[in-house]
Formats: structure tokens, sequence, C-alpha cells
């Protein structure tokens, strides 16, 4: 017996790219988890071949597995996996604001039209900064959450995994630096209110050859756990 696939179309505006004409990664693996399960647990993305912006593509689930295609061309798979993921130490939102001075990207940017680490003007991108936190081997940004990003909803998934990609790469990356997300893991906890003030902090746990890893986490002003992220990288050859 073969299981049928339900699909429907998805078109990434514009304003949500990361690279030039192409998707943020986060902003995809956020709408494949809310696709998968309503990200009601943790969900691995993994990013095939970049995404093209403002595009009519195939966004099919079957069974436990969402994919998301152009044509014939697989670009995005996600499924559930079964463990809770570790998130890097609390920030307060005070550290984390300050952190921001120290972004590496105030001196050399590779994306700076990104919607989420970009320089985009403010209630556009999420202008989330990440930079050096004194004194540990984290990155944090204080997230000012623009009511621009909230729908009748609130907050959507897509936002929240935005929000917690590009700092598991600036755990890495020097002023213009940069590499491409090829698999995050997404798990959101609790909601995200627009006009709220949260940490967002990133963590690098390794490398091997081009392969950068690194975890991410946002959390409240009181230290609670609001989602956590897990990310792959590929740095350019």
């Amino acid at each position: 017996m073969t299981t049928a696939a339900l699909q429907t179309v998805l078109t990434v505006p514009e304003r949500f790219r990361g690279p030039a004409a192409v998707a943020n990664g986060g902003w995809i693996a956020g709408t494949m988890a809310d696709a998968l399960n309503g990200h009601r647990s943790a969900v691995e993305v993994t990013l095939h071949a970049p995404t093209p912006l403002e595009t009519e593509l195939r966004l099919e689930h079957v069974a436990n597995t969402v994919t998301l295609s152009d044509g014939d061309k697989l670009l995005v798979e996600a499924f559930p996996v079964a463990e809770d993921l570790e998130a890097p130490d609390f920030v307060s939102f005070t550290d984390a604001a300050r952190a921001e001075a120290g972004f590496p990207g105030w001196h050399g940017h590779a994306f700076p039209e990104c919607f989420v680490c970009g320089l985009r003007e403010p209630g556009d991108g999420l202008r989330v900064f990440p930079g050096p936190v004194e004194g540990t081997n984290l990155v944090a940004a204080g997230w000012r959450v623009p009511f621009t990003v909230a729908d009748e909803d609130g907050v959507p998934a897509a936002i929240v995994g935005a929000a917690l990609d590009c700092v598991t790469g600036w755990a890495h990356f020097a002023p213009g630096e940069s590499a491409l997300l090829g698999r995050l893991a997404v798990q959101i906890h609790r909601r995200v209110y627009a006009g709220g003030t949260y940490s967002v902090v990133g963590e690098a746990t390794g490398r091997d050859g081009r392969k950068l890893f690194g975890r991410s986490a946002i959390y409240e002003n009181d230290g609670a756990l609001v989602a956590s992220a897990r990310a792959t990288w590929i740095a350019p050859r």
C-alpha cells in the first residue's frame, strides 16, 4: 500500500531572503517544521539546494516527511527527530544586547541583505546582530521582535526558525566570512510575541573540514527556553 501525498504550493516572498535571490534557511526550516507537525517536537531540515524566491514551489507531505521541490528538483527535506535539542547557556537580554557591539558584521558582512542578520531597516529585517559575550564562548544578541513579522495567529514558526539560524554561523565567522546553511534541526517550546524582547544565543560546537557545527537558543527575560536549534554549515572551498 502506498501513502497518498498531500501537496500545497509555497512561494517565499523576497523579503525573507538570506543571500541575494535565495530564501533564508532558518525561515525555510521553521516553515517546514510547522508543516510537518505544527512544531510540537524537534524537526530536522536538510537544505539540498538553495530555495528560490517568488517562485511557486511544491510542498509535499508523505507519512512523516515533508519535502519542498521546484519541479522535479528536491530543495528541502524535513523529518521529526526523537530528542530534545541541547541549548547553549542562558544569556540575559541586557548582556545579549551589550554583545551586539562586537557583531563581526559591522566590519564586513557577506550577506548584508539577509532577513535575519542583515543591515535592513527596523521593522523590515529581524536585525539579530550576534556578538561575543564577555567571559564565555557564546555569541548573543538582544532580539526586539517587530510587529511586522506577526500574523493573525502571532509570530509564526518560520520567523522563530529564522531567528535561530544565523547566530549559529556567527559563532564561527570573523568579519566578511560566510558559509551556507546545510541542515537545521528546530524545536519550539513556547510562543514568541510581537513587541517582546528575547535573547538569541549561539555557540560553536565543532568543525570537520568544511562543515561547521553550532547550536542556538531563544530565551525569555526570566531564562525560560523558548526554542532551540542545531545547525550544520558548509564553508566555501
